[in-house]
Protein backbone atom coordinates (compact mmCIF):
# COMPACT_ATOMS: atom_id res chain seq x y z
CA UNK A 1 0.00 0.00 0.00
CA UNK A 2 1.33 3.22 -1.03
CA UNK A 3 0.98 6.46 1.02
CA UNK A 4 2.29 9.82 0.65
CA UNK A 5 2.52 11.35 4.67
CA UNK A 6 1.77 15.06 5.37
CA UNK A 7 5.00 16.61 5.15
CA UNK A 8 5.64 14.56 1.68
CA UNK A 9 2.39 16.65 0.64
CA UNK A 10 3.57 20.02 1.74
CA UNK A 11 7.24 19.56 0.26
CA UNK A 12 5.64 18.84 -2.98
CA UNK A 13 5.26 22.26 -4.78
CA UNK A 14 2.86 20.04 -7.50
CA UNK A 15 0.54 19.37 -5.09
CA UNK A 16 -2.44 21.25 -4.97
CA UNK A 17 -4.47 22.55 -1.65
CA UNK A 18 -6.96 20.76 -0.72
CA UNK A 19 -9.56 23.34 1.00
CA UNK A 20 -10.63 22.00 5.14
CA UNK A 21 -14.51 21.46 5.35
CA UNK A 22 -15.98 21.78 8.38
CA UNK A 23 -18.98 20.42 10.24
CA UNK A 24 -20.70 23.57 9.82
CA UNK A 25 -20.55 23.40 6.24
CA UNK A 26 -21.88 19.85 6.09
CA UNK A 27 -24.83 20.47 8.68
CA UNK A 28 -25.60 23.43 5.61
CA UNK A 29 -26.32 21.06 3.23
CA UNK A 30 -30.00 19.69 2.91
CA UNK A 31 -29.87 16.70 0.65
CA UNK A 32 -27.25 15.43 3.46
CA UNK A 33 -29.60 15.57 6.37
CA UNK A 34 -32.79 14.39 4.07
CA UNK A 35 -30.90 11.38 2.94
CA UNK A 36 -29.89 10.40 6.71
CA UNK A 37 -33.86 10.96 7.95
CA UNK A 38 -35.57 9.33 5.27
CA UNK A 39 -33.73 6.39 5.32
CA UNK A 40 -33.29 6.05 9.30
CA UNK A 41 -37.18 6.68 9.50
CA UNK A 42 -38.22 4.39 7.02
CA UNK A 43 -36.08 1.77 9.02
CA UNK A 44 -37.75 2.27 11.79
CA UNK A 45 -41.17 2.66 10.69
CA UNK A 46 -40.85 -0.85 9.23
CA UNK A 47 -39.28 -2.16 11.91
CA UNK A 48 -41.84 -0.88 14.45
CA UNK A 49 -44.48 -2.30 12.54
CA UNK A 50 -43.59 -5.39 12.14
CA UNK A 51 -42.01 -6.09 15.52
CA UNK A 52 -45.11 -4.70 17.74
CA UNK A 53 -47.78 -5.59 14.89
CA UNK A 54 -46.83 -9.03 15.44
CA UNK A 55 -47.04 -9.33 19.09
CA UNK A 56 -49.15 -6.05 20.31
CA UNK A 57 -52.67 -8.57 19.90
CA UNK A 58 -52.16 -12.18 19.84
CA UNK A 59 -55.45 -12.95 21.37
CA UNK A 60 -57.40 -10.75 18.35
CA UNK A 61 -55.42 -12.71 15.78
CA UNK A 62 -55.80 -15.64 16.91
CA UNK A 63 -57.37 -18.47 14.96
CA UNK A 64 -57.31 -21.75 13.59
CA UNK A 65 -54.43 -22.93 17.03
CA UNK A 66 -54.23 -26.92 16.16
CA UNK A 67 -56.09 -28.32 19.61
CA UNK A 68 -57.68 -31.81 19.13
CA UNK A 69 -60.50 -32.77 21.51
CA UNK A 70 -60.21 -36.67 22.33
CA UNK A 71 -64.09 -37.90 23.66
CA UNK A 72 -63.45 -41.36 25.46
CA UNK A 73 -67.29 -41.25 26.85
CA UNK A 74 -69.39 -43.74 26.00
CA UNK A 75 -72.91 -42.21 27.39
CA UNK A 76 -75.06 -44.25 28.98
CA UNK A 77 -78.91 -45.81 28.83
CA UNK A 78 -81.75 -44.61 31.33
CA UNK A 79 -85.00 -45.35 30.94
CA UNK A 80 -84.21 -46.51 27.66
CA UNK A 81 -83.10 -42.76 26.69
CA UNK A 82 -79.25 -42.55 25.57
CA UNK A 83 -77.26 -39.70 27.51
CA UNK A 84 -74.19 -38.92 26.43
CA UNK A 85 -72.97 -35.56 28.03
CA UNK A 86 -69.51 -36.31 26.63
CA UNK A 87 -70.90 -35.45 23.22
CA UNK A 88 -72.37 -32.61 24.67
CA UNK A 89 -69.57 -31.11 25.56
CA UNK A 90 -67.80 -31.65 22.20
CA UNK A 91 -70.77 -30.57 20.23
CA UNK A 92 -71.05 -27.66 22.41
CA UNK A 93 -67.17 -26.54 22.38
CA UNK A 94 -67.06 -27.03 18.66
CA UNK A 95 -70.15 -24.27 18.22
CA UNK A 96 -68.80 -21.96 20.72
CA UNK A 97 -66.80 -19.39 20.40
CA UNK A 98 -64.21 -21.52 20.92
CA UNK A 99 -64.37 -22.21 17.37
CA UNK A 100 -63.29 -18.97 16.58
CA UNK A 101 -59.98 -19.57 18.18
CA UNK A 102 -59.17 -23.15 18.07
CA UNK A 103 -58.82 -25.83 14.96
CA UNK A 104 -60.63 -28.25 17.38
CA UNK A 105 -59.83 -31.83 15.35
CA UNK A 106 -61.88 -34.76 17.01
CA UNK A 107 -58.86 -37.13 17.80
CA UNK A 108 -58.32 -40.59 19.61
CA UNK A 109 -55.74 -40.07 22.29
CA UNK A 110 -53.35 -42.23 20.65
CA UNK A 111 -53.82 -39.95 17.47
CA UNK A 112 -53.74 -37.13 19.54
CA UNK A 113 -50.33 -38.58 21.18
CA UNK A 114 -48.79 -39.04 17.68
CA UNK A 115 -49.48 -35.58 16.58
CA UNK A 116 -47.96 -34.24 19.79
CA UNK A 117 -45.06 -36.02 19.38
CA UNK A 118 -44.36 -34.33 16.06
CA UNK A 119 -45.01 -31.25 16.86
CA UNK A 120 -48.76 -30.19 14.74
CA UNK A 121 -50.68 -30.12 18.22
CA UNK A 122 -50.67 -27.73 21.03
CA UNK A 123 -52.79 -29.61 23.36
CA UNK A 124 -55.54 -32.21 23.51
CA UNK A 125 -58.97 -31.90 25.64
CA UNK A 126 -59.67 -35.19 26.79
CA UNK A 127 -63.53 -36.09 27.66
CA UNK A 128 -62.71 -39.31 30.01
CA UNK A 129 -64.78 -42.63 29.78
CA UNK A 130 -67.64 -42.89 32.07
CA UNK A 131 -67.90 -39.31 32.14
CA UNK A 132 -71.67 -39.27 31.26
CA UNK A 133 -72.12 -42.28 34.18
CA UNK A 134 -70.22 -39.98 36.44
CA UNK A 135 -72.18 -37.15 35.99
CA UNK A 136 -75.41 -38.89 36.47
CA UNK A 137 -74.15 -40.30 39.61
CA UNK A 138 -73.00 -36.93 41.05
CA UNK A 139 -76.89 -36.37 41.11
CA UNK A 140 -78.01 -39.69 43.49
CA UNK A 141 -79.39 -38.88 46.73
CA UNK A 142 -77.47 -41.42 48.15
CA UNK A 143 -74.09 -40.16 46.11
CA UNK A 144 -74.73 -36.53 46.73
CA UNK A 145 -72.44 -36.26 49.96
CA UNK A 146 -70.00 -39.07 48.66
CA UNK A 147 -68.67 -38.01 45.05
CA UNK A 148 -66.68 -34.53 45.64
CA UNK A 149 -63.63 -37.25 45.22
CA UNK A 150 -64.95 -39.00 41.98
CA UNK A 151 -65.96 -35.08 40.23
CA UNK A 152 -65.54 -35.85 36.22
CA UNK A 153 -62.44 -34.02 35.04
CA UNK A 154 -61.98 -32.62 32.05
CA UNK A 155 -58.07 -32.79 30.98
CA UNK A 156 -56.09 -30.24 28.84
CA UNK A 157 -53.01 -32.38 27.44
CA UNK A 158 -50.15 -29.17 26.50
CA UNK A 159 -47.90 -29.88 24.38
CA UNK A 160 -45.09 -27.00 25.64
CA UNK A 161 -42.45 -28.78 23.31
CA UNK A 162 -44.68 -26.91 20.52
CA UNK A 163 -44.75 -23.82 22.22
CA UNK A 164 -45.41 -22.39 25.55
CA UNK A 165 -47.27 -19.46 24.64
CA UNK A 166 -49.57 -21.90 22.05
CA UNK A 167 -50.05 -23.88 24.93
CA UNK A 168 -51.24 -20.64 26.91
CA UNK A 169 -53.33 -19.58 24.83
CA UNK A 170 -55.06 -22.57 23.96
CA UNK A 171 -55.29 -22.73 28.22
CA UNK A 172 -57.02 -19.29 28.35
CA UNK A 173 -59.72 -20.07 25.43
CA UNK A 174 -60.44 -23.74 26.75
CA UNK A 175 -60.26 -23.30 30.68
CA UNK A 176 -63.44 -20.69 30.76
CA UNK A 177 -65.06 -23.13 28.19
CA UNK A 178 -65.33 -26.47 30.28
CA UNK A 179 -66.27 -24.08 32.99
CA UNK A 180 -69.40 -22.39 30.95
CA UNK A 181 -70.55 -25.82 29.74
CA UNK A 182 -70.21 -27.12 33.39
CA UNK A 183 -72.64 -25.22 34.53
CA UNK A 184 -74.95 -25.61 31.80
CA UNK A 185 -75.00 -29.45 32.42
CA UNK A 186 -74.94 -28.45 36.20
CA UNK A 187 -78.40 -26.63 36.00
CA UNK A 188 -79.88 -29.76 34.12
CA UNK A 189 -78.36 -31.89 36.63
CA UNK A 190 -80.26 -29.71 39.41
CA UNK A 191 -83.95 -29.50 37.13
CA UNK A 192 -83.41 -33.57 37.30
CA UNK A 193 -82.95 -34.73 40.70
CA UNK A 194 -85.64 -35.43 43.26
CA UNK A 195 -83.85 -34.76 46.02
CA UNK A 196 -80.50 -32.65 47.06
CA UNK A 197 -79.30 -31.24 49.49
CA UNK A 198 -77.09 -27.89 49.78
CA UNK A 199 -73.60 -30.28 49.29
CA UNK A 200 -75.49 -31.56 46.06
CA UNK A 201 -76.56 -28.81 45.26
CA UNK A 202 -73.19 -26.84 45.25
CA UNK A 203 -71.52 -29.95 43.42
CA UNK A 204 -73.71 -29.54 40.88
CA UNK A 205 -74.07 -26.31 40.54
CA UNK A 206 -70.25 -26.81 38.59
CA UNK A 207 -70.05 -30.65 38.41
CA UNK A 208 -67.18 -30.77 35.74
CA UNK A 209 -63.13 -30.51 36.46
CA UNK A 210 -60.64 -29.37 34.71
CA UNK A 211 -56.86 -30.06 34.79
CA UNK A 212 -53.86 -29.61 32.82
CA UNK A 213 -51.60 -32.05 32.46
CA UNK A 214 -47.90 -31.81 30.84
CA UNK A 215 -47.59 -34.08 27.70
CA UNK A 216 -43.98 -35.45 27.53
CA UNK A 217 -42.53 -32.34 29.64
CA UNK A 218 -39.52 -30.44 28.15
CA UNK A 219 -36.17 -31.28 29.20
CA UNK A 220 -34.09 -29.50 31.84
CA UNK A 221 -31.83 -26.47 30.39
CA UNK A 222 -34.33 -25.67 27.37
CA UNK A 223 -34.69 -21.91 28.17
CA UNK A 224 -38.46 -23.06 29.19
CA UNK A 225 -39.15 -24.34 25.02
CA UNK A 226 -37.29 -21.02 23.67
CA UNK A 227 -33.95 -22.78 23.54
CA UNK A 228 -34.93 -23.83 19.99
CA UNK A 229 -36.16 -20.52 19.19
CA UNK A 230 -32.34 -19.10 20.39
CA UNK A 231 -30.81 -21.46 18.25
CA UNK A 232 -32.30 -20.80 15.28
CA UNK A 233 -32.00 -16.94 15.65
CA UNK A 234 -28.50 -17.54 16.20
CA UNK A 235 -27.87 -19.68 13.40
CA UNK A 236 -29.74 -16.86 11.42
CA UNK A 237 -27.36 -14.18 12.72
CA UNK A 238 -24.33 -16.62 11.63
CA UNK A 239 -25.29 -15.89 7.71
CA UNK A 240 -25.63 -12.68 8.25
CA UNK A 241 -23.48 -11.31 10.10
CA UNK A 242 -21.01 -13.58 9.01
CA UNK A 243 -21.87 -12.62 5.19
CA UNK A 244 -21.14 -8.56 6.23
CA UNK A 245 -17.75 -10.04 7.70
CA UNK A 246 -16.67 -11.54 4.29
CA UNK A 247 -18.14 -8.94 1.99
CA UNK A 248 -16.11 -6.41 3.91
CA UNK A 249 -12.78 -8.57 4.45
CA UNK A 250 -13.00 -9.27 0.67
CA UNK A 251 -13.50 -5.86 -0.56
CA UNK A 252 -10.75 -4.52 1.41
CA UNK A 253 -8.70 -6.44 -0.03
CA UNK A 254 -9.28 -6.21 -3.09
CA UNK A 255 -9.23 -2.25 -3.09
CA UNK A 256 -13.12 -1.75 -3.32
CA UNK A 257 -13.22 -0.50 0.32
CA UNK A 258 -10.73 1.44 2.63
CA UNK A 259 -9.08 0.55 5.65
CA UNK A 260 -10.21 2.24 8.61
CA UNK A 261 -8.85 1.32 11.54
CA UNK A 262 -8.72 3.77 14.88
CA UNK A 263 -6.61 7.13 13.64
CA UNK A 264 -5.04 4.90 10.83
CA UNK A 265 -6.74 5.15 7.46
CA UNK A 266 -5.56 3.27 4.30
CA UNK A 267 -6.59 1.98 0.96
CA UNK A 268 -5.64 -1.06 -1.13
CA UNK A 269 -4.45 -0.91 -4.85
CA UNK A 270 -7.86 -2.24 -6.58
CA UNK A 271 -7.34 -4.90 -8.30
CA UNK A 272 -8.74 -5.84 -11.80
CA UNK A 273 -11.84 -8.68 -11.11
CA UNK A 274 -15.22 -9.39 -12.33
CA UNK A 275 -18.09 -9.17 -10.37
CA UNK A 276 -19.11 -12.69 -10.95
CA UNK A 277 -15.58 -13.55 -9.59
CA UNK A 278 -15.73 -11.27 -6.86
CA UNK A 279 -19.35 -12.96 -5.59
CA UNK A 280 -17.77 -16.28 -6.06
CA UNK A 281 -14.86 -15.69 -3.77
CA UNK A 282 -16.91 -14.46 -1.24
CA UNK A 283 -19.88 -17.63 -1.32
CA UNK A 284 -16.41 -19.87 -0.64
CA UNK A 285 -15.19 -18.31 2.17
CA UNK A 286 -18.61 -17.77 3.61
CA UNK A 287 -19.74 -21.65 3.15
CA UNK A 288 -16.95 -22.45 5.15
CA UNK A 289 -16.87 -19.65 7.60
CA UNK A 290 -20.62 -20.59 8.52
CA UNK A 291 -19.63 -23.89 9.48
CA UNK A 292 -16.94 -22.76 11.54
CA UNK A 293 -19.54 -20.22 13.36
CA UNK A 294 -22.26 -22.31 13.79
CA UNK A 295 -19.68 -25.02 15.37
CA UNK A 296 -18.51 -22.13 17.47
CA UNK A 297 -22.17 -21.52 18.65
CA UNK A 298 -23.13 -24.74 19.81
CA UNK A 299 -19.76 -25.61 21.44
CA UNK A 300 -20.45 -22.25 23.89
CA UNK A 301 -24.24 -23.06 24.25
CA UNK A 302 -24.27 -27.35 24.52
CA UNK A 303 -20.44 -27.38 25.30
CA UNK A 304 -20.47 -24.12 28.31
CA UNK A 305 -23.46 -23.27 28.92
CA UNK A 306 -25.19 -27.24 29.37
CA UNK A 307 -28.05 -26.29 26.72
CA UNK A 308 -30.18 -29.67 25.59
CA UNK A 309 -29.11 -30.90 22.53
CA UNK A 310 -29.48 -34.04 22.65
CA UNK A 311 -27.83 -34.93 18.54
CA UNK A 312 -25.53 -31.87 18.19
CA UNK A 313 -23.93 -33.50 15.06
CA UNK A 314 -27.14 -33.51 13.30
CA UNK A 315 -28.03 -29.70 14.52
CA UNK A 316 -24.53 -28.65 13.72
CA UNK A 317 -24.97 -29.52 9.93
CA UNK A 318 -28.22 -28.54 9.81
CA UNK A 319 -27.53 -25.16 11.12
CA UNK A 320 -24.35 -25.10 8.58
CA UNK A 321 -26.85 -25.64 5.80
CA UNK A 322 -29.27 -22.58 6.90
CA UNK A 323 -26.33 -20.42 8.02
CA UNK A 324 -24.83 -20.63 4.27
CA UNK A 325 -28.40 -20.64 2.63
CA UNK A 326 -28.86 -17.02 4.55
CA UNK A 327 -25.59 -15.58 3.97
CA UNK A 328 -25.14 -17.03 0.30
CA UNK A 329 -28.92 -14.56 -0.13
CA UNK A 330 -27.08 -11.82 2.11
CA UNK A 331 -24.24 -11.75 -0.16
CA UNK A 332 -26.33 -11.83 -3.57
CA UNK A 333 -28.12 -8.87 -2.80
CA UNK A 334 -25.15 -6.98 -2.07
CA UNK A 335 -24.08 -8.08 -4.98
CA UNK A 336 -27.32 -7.27 -7.25
CA UNK A 337 -28.27 -3.88 -4.98
CA UNK A 338 -24.97 -2.44 -4.03
CA UNK A 339 -24.41 -0.99 -0.49
CA UNK A 340 -28.67 -0.75 0.06
CA UNK A 341 -28.29 -4.48 -0.25
CA UNK A 342 -26.94 -5.10 3.18
CA UNK A 343 -30.10 -3.18 4.31
CA UNK A 344 -32.72 -4.99 2.10
CA UNK A 345 -31.21 -8.33 3.90
CA UNK A 346 -31.02 -7.33 7.07
CA UNK A 347 -35.04 -6.09 6.92
CA UNK A 348 -35.78 -9.35 4.90
CA UNK A 349 -33.71 -12.04 7.06
CA UNK A 350 -33.94 -10.66 10.61
CA UNK A 351 -36.57 -8.04 11.12
CA UNK A 352 -38.92 -9.70 8.87
CA UNK A 353 -37.92 -13.29 10.42
CA UNK A 354 -38.21 -12.01 13.80
CA UNK A 355 -41.47 -11.10 13.38
CA UNK A 356 -42.92 -13.67 11.30
CA UNK A 357 -41.38 -16.71 12.67
CA UNK A 358 -43.45 -17.86 15.41
CA UNK A 359 -40.54 -18.26 17.79
CA UNK A 360 -42.43 -16.68 20.64
CA UNK A 361 -46.10 -16.38 20.02
CA UNK A 362 -47.62 -19.64 17.38
CA UNK A 363 -48.05 -18.87 13.63
CA UNK A 364 -52.00 -18.80 14.54
CA UNK A 365 -51.60 -15.77 16.38
CA UNK A 366 -50.38 -13.40 13.98
CA UNK A 367 -51.28 -10.87 11.87
CA UNK A 368 -52.73 -12.34 8.25
CA UNK A 369 -49.85 -10.60 6.17
CA UNK A 370 -46.85 -12.40 8.63
CA UNK A 371 -48.87 -16.05 8.12
CA UNK A 372 -48.76 -15.73 4.81
CA UNK A 373 -44.61 -14.65 4.72
CA UNK A 374 -43.48 -17.05 7.04
CA UNK A 375 -43.96 -19.90 4.21
CA UNK A 376 -41.23 -18.41 2.79
CA UNK A 377 -39.18 -16.60 6.00
CA UNK A 378 -36.04 -18.31 5.97
CA UNK A 379 -36.03 -18.09 10.20
CA UNK A 380 -39.56 -19.81 10.42
CA UNK A 381 -38.37 -23.11 8.71
CA UNK A 382 -34.66 -22.70 10.73
CA UNK A 383 -37.10 -22.83 13.93
CA UNK A 384 -39.37 -25.99 12.79
CA UNK A 385 -35.91 -28.03 11.83
CA UNK A 386 -34.28 -26.62 15.27
CA UNK A 387 -37.08 -27.54 17.47
CA UNK A 388 -37.50 -31.11 15.56
CA UNK A 389 -33.83 -31.51 16.59
CA UNK A 390 -34.05 -30.38 20.46
CA UNK A 391 -37.64 -31.94 21.24
CA UNK A 392 -38.95 -34.27 18.80
CA UNK A 393 -35.63 -36.86 18.04
CA UNK A 394 -35.26 -35.29 14.76
CA UNK A 395 -38.29 -36.95 13.27
CA UNK A 396 -38.61 -35.83 9.76
CA UNK A 397 -42.48 -34.92 9.54
CA UNK A 398 -42.06 -32.69 13.03
CA UNK A 399 -40.32 -29.96 10.72
CA UNK A 400 -36.50 -31.43 9.68
CA UNK A 401 -37.69 -32.14 6.38
CA UNK A 402 -39.17 -29.09 5.62
CA UNK A 403 -36.22 -27.24 7.39
CA UNK A 404 -33.83 -28.68 5.25
CA UNK A 405 -35.97 -28.48 2.01
CA UNK A 406 -36.43 -25.59 2.41
CA UNK A 407 -32.75 -24.08 3.52
CA UNK A 408 -31.34 -25.81 0.01
CA UNK A 409 -34.20 -24.27 -2.01
CA UNK A 410 -32.98 -20.87 -0.61
CA UNK A 411 -29.31 -21.57 -1.14
CA UNK A 412 -30.40 -22.84 -4.92
CA UNK A 413 -32.13 -20.09 -5.37
CA UNK A 414 -29.68 -17.25 -3.98
CA UNK A 415 -27.07 -18.91 -6.10
CA UNK A 416 -29.22 -18.57 -9.34
CA UNK A 417 -30.30 -15.35 -9.01
CA UNK A 418 -27.18 -13.81 -7.63
CA UNK A 419 -25.04 -15.27 -10.36
CA UNK A 420 -27.47 -14.36 -12.87
CA UNK A 421 -27.77 -10.81 -12.21
CA UNK A 422 -23.57 -10.67 -11.54
CA UNK A 423 -22.52 -11.86 -15.26
CA UNK A 424 -25.54 -9.53 -16.83
CA UNK A 425 -23.32 -6.80 -15.14
CA UNK A 426 -20.49 -8.13 -16.16
CA UNK A 427 -21.60 -8.54 -19.94
CA UNK A 428 -23.05 -5.44 -20.28
CA UNK A 429 -19.22 -3.58 -19.19
CA UNK A 430 -21.23 -2.90 -15.49
CA UNK A 431 -18.01 -2.62 -13.54
CA UNK A 432 -17.60 -1.50 -9.97
CA UNK A 433 -14.04 0.55 -10.85
CA UNK A 434 -14.12 1.15 -14.64
CA UNK A 435 -10.61 -0.74 -16.01
CA UNK A 436 -9.40 3.06 -17.59
CA UNK A 437 -9.80 4.28 -13.32
CA UNK A 438 -7.97 1.05 -12.74
CA UNK A 439 -5.12 1.93 -15.07
CA UNK A 440 -4.22 5.57 -14.17
CA UNK A 441 -4.53 4.00 -10.25
CA UNK A 442 -1.47 1.60 -11.22
CA UNK A 443 0.30 4.45 -13.16
CA UNK A 444 0.38 6.72 -10.30
CA UNK A 445 1.12 3.87 -7.90
CA UNK A 446 3.76 2.50 -10.54
CA UNK A 447 5.00 5.91 -12.04
CA UNK A 448 7.37 5.63 -14.96
CA UNK A 449 6.45 1.97 -15.94
CA UNK A 450 4.51 1.25 -19.09
CA UNK A 451 0.90 -0.35 -18.89
CA UNK A 452 2.41 -3.11 -20.31
CA UNK A 453 4.68 -3.59 -17.22
CA UNK A 454 2.34 -2.93 -14.78
CA UNK A 455 1.51 -7.26 -14.41
CA UNK A 456 -0.77 -8.80 -12.08
CA UNK A 457 2.00 -10.16 -10.27
CA UNK A 458 3.20 -6.65 -9.16
CA UNK A 459 -0.08 -5.34 -8.55
CA UNK A 460 -0.26 -8.16 -6.12
CA UNK A 461 2.93 -7.33 -4.58
CA UNK A 462 0.91 -4.51 -2.42
CA UNK A 463 -1.40 -6.96 -1.29
CA UNK A 464 1.12 -9.83 -0.18
CA UNK A 465 -0.60 -12.49 -1.88
CA UNK A 466 0.16 -14.55 -5.61
CA UNK A 467 -2.22 -13.67 -8.68
CA UNK A 468 -2.38 -15.55 -11.41
CA UNK A 469 -1.35 -14.26 -14.61
CA UNK A 470 -4.14 -15.03 -17.41
CA UNK A 471 -2.99 -16.60 -20.52
CA UNK A 472 -4.98 -13.77 -22.33
CA UNK A 473 -4.35 -10.67 -20.99
CA UNK A 474 -4.96 -8.35 -24.04
CA UNK A 475 -8.39 -9.65 -24.07
CA UNK A 476 -9.04 -8.90 -20.60
CA UNK A 477 -11.74 -6.16 -20.21
CA UNK A 478 -12.64 -6.28 -16.21
CA UNK A 479 -16.14 -7.90 -17.63
CA UNK A 480 -15.54 -11.73 -17.47
CA UNK A 481 -12.68 -12.40 -15.19
CA UNK A 482 -9.17 -11.44 -14.06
Amino acid sequence: MQTLTEQDREQSPSTPRVPNVRASHLLKVPRLWATVVVIASIVVVVMSALYIGSVVNPTGHLDGLPVSIVNEDTGVTVSSRELDFGERVQSGLADSRVSRFLSLQPETLAGAETAMDTGKLYAAIVIPPQFTGSLLALSAPRAASAMPAGQPTIRLLTNNRAGTEGVALATAVVQPAIASVSRQIGRQLLASASRTSAAARLLLAAPVAFSTVAYHPLPSHSALGLSAFFTALLTMLCGFLGAIIVNSAIDTALGYAAVDSGPRYGHRQPVLISRTQTLLCKWAIAFVLTGILCGLMLVVAAGLLAMNAPDPGELWLFSWLAAASVATGTLALIAILGTPGQLIAMLLFVYLGLASAGGTFPLQALPGVLRLVNQVEPLRQILSGTRSILYFGAKGNAGLTGGVVAAASGLIFWLVIGTAVVRWYDRRGLHRIAPATLAYIQQVAHPGARQDDISPERVAESHGSPVDRPERPEATDGGNGL
